[in-house]
């Protein structure tokens, strides 16, 4: 498996992808990612920006997420710690969403640990990621990766403004 910095000519995967993660949450009965984000919009934006990451294996997409550096305006307030503290310095993921394909193959255990690995290269303390709480299949997938869950956090801007997060962090 290798990982990528995901192009326009990979949208329909991701989107494909996209989709069906969006149906197996609505499955879980949560709202998570039911208010029109992630969009066919974002995922082009990271083209642009160059965040969007794949794993890809034999030319094809199992897995998606955007890895940021900058600092995110809903990690800023925490009903919780941070392990890091108030720190500004730090990755996180967003928008990970695995093909229905490749689930239970250890595909996003191992998206984890490439998004740790750019962080520790570019010097950063931290991975941090949020979650809708009663996602229980990411929050077993973060666990396992060794993310601590530090509190919660209200999203802040978006189709999800307002919505409450379980909010992790692992340490690299």
């Amino acid at each position: 498996m290798e990982f990528i910095i995901a192009r326009p000519e990979h949208l329909e995967d991701m989107w494909r992808i996209t989709l069906d993660a969006k149906a197996q949450l609505k499955g879980l009965g949560l709202d998570q990612w039911q208010k029109g984000y992630p969009s066919r919009e974002i995922w082009e934006q990271d083209f642009v920006n160059q965040t969007g990451i794949l794993a890809v294996e034999d030319g094809k997409v199992l897995a998606a997420c955007a890895y940021l550096t900058s600092h995110d305006p809903s990690y800023t307030t925490i009903d919780g710690v941070w392990l890091t503290g108030d720190i500004r310095a730090y990755g996180s993921l967003h928008r990970v969403c695995v093909a229905q394909e490749a689930k239970g193959q250890g595909v996003v255990g191992k998206l984890f640990a490439h998004a740790c690995d750019l962080a520790r290269a570019a010097g950063l303390p931290s991975v941090r990621i949020d979650t809708h709480p009663g996602n229980r299949p990411m929050a077993r997938a973060l666990e396992k990766a060794g993310f601590v869950v530090c509190g919660t956090i209200i999203l802040k801007g978006g189709a999800e403004d307002g919505d409450l997060r379980a909010a992790y962090e692992k340490l690299v």
